[in-house]
């Protein structure tokens, strides 16, 4: 009974201490130049999302009574489209796919890119050699290229556009964890536990993973913003979402025939596309000056 009751207060201890130190974190982060629009901005693109068959006033696809290019008004605050849909619901649900080809594509690209950074890290030698070529042979394309390339390949579609942003960046994760892999697994703590005969899987995920997460979590926000940009030039060039379904991208691509008669068309999800991606490259910005002590000292001296 004793011993179950010191393991439940040690259980208790952690999680007070784990909350502890994410409000810190928190609190260290909005106390960084702009991090609290970035914030702002990005809670509500995320609110947006989650919630835009509630929010939207309109169904994104269905004509309106308002009719074909209507101005801006009260009953369509940012007007309508060349075939009578609301400009604003279909912004609304364009967020809920920028929102998702975001976290999903970044998502793919982390777990595979930081999967092969750490075996590369750690193992070195040959392992090293074959994965790092494999990664160098797709940084070697500029970004857009092979994106628009796989994408082609596979055919239009979110989720095959997903995959192309998620292949495209891969590399960066890759390099970013094994670089930090290859300092970490130097340090006293990783030699401890590799005298003591640790399994080099075990030492990968209890003593080297946890000491490379905060580059990360920084690279991870940065890219989001990236992969946004990505899947809107993708869905502009028509190898995105498919219509109906809206993006701000296949927005643009819709819009731009129509700029002398409707220039805000185009103007809104433009819009939407840069307050969001600056957002979350201010909001990137402060995590890494957050996480990183040296640039942390730096900013308070």
């Amino acid at each position: 009974m004793a011993e179950f009751t010191a393991q439940a207060s040690t259980r208790d201890w952690r999680e007070t201490n784990q909350r502890k130190r994410l409000a810190a974190l928190l609190s260290r982060t909005l106390r960084t130049r702009g991090a609290g629009f970035g914030l702002a901005v990005v809670s509500i693109v995320l609110l947006l999302a989650i919630a835009a068959d509630l929010i939207a006033p309109y169904n994104p696809n269905k004509m309106q009574a308002a009719g074909i290019l209507a101005s801006p008004g009260a009953a369509h605050l940012l007007g309508t489209d060349h075939i009578g849909r609301d400009v604003l619901s279909r912004i609304i649900f364009g967020a809920r796919v920028a929102v998702l080809a975001g976290i999903v594509s970044v998502g793919f690209a982390m777990t595979v890119g930081v999967t092969v950074g750490l075996l590369a890290g750690y193992l070195g030698g040959l392992v090293d050699d074959i994965l790092m070529r494999l990664v160098d042979t797709l940084w070697s394309f500029p970004t857009l290229v092979l994106a628009l390339a796989i994408a082609a390949s596979l055919g239009p579609g979110l989720i095959n556009a997903m995959i192309a942003i998620g292949v495209v960046f891969t590399p960066a994760f890759a390099r970013l964890v094994r670089g930090q892999a290859l300092s970490v697994r130097e340090r006293d703590f990783v030699t401890a536990a590799r005298v003591l005969g640790a399994k080099p899987w075990r030492i990968i995920l209890v003593h080297v993973w946890p000491n490379v997460t905060a580059p990360v979590i920084v690279q991870s926000s940065l890219m989001i913003a990236q992969a946004i940009i990505v899947e809107a030039a993708l869905s502009f060039l028509g190898l995105g979402i498919e219509p109906p379904n809206a993006s701000w991208g296949s927005m643009l691509r819709q819009a731009y025939q129509y700029m002398d008669r409707a220039p805000y068309l185009s103007f809104f999800p433009g819009v939407a596309i840069f307050v969001t991606v600056l957002s979350l490259n201010i909001l990137g910005d402060a995590l890494r000056l957050t996480l990183d002590p040296r640039l942390r000292e730096r900013g308070s001296a």
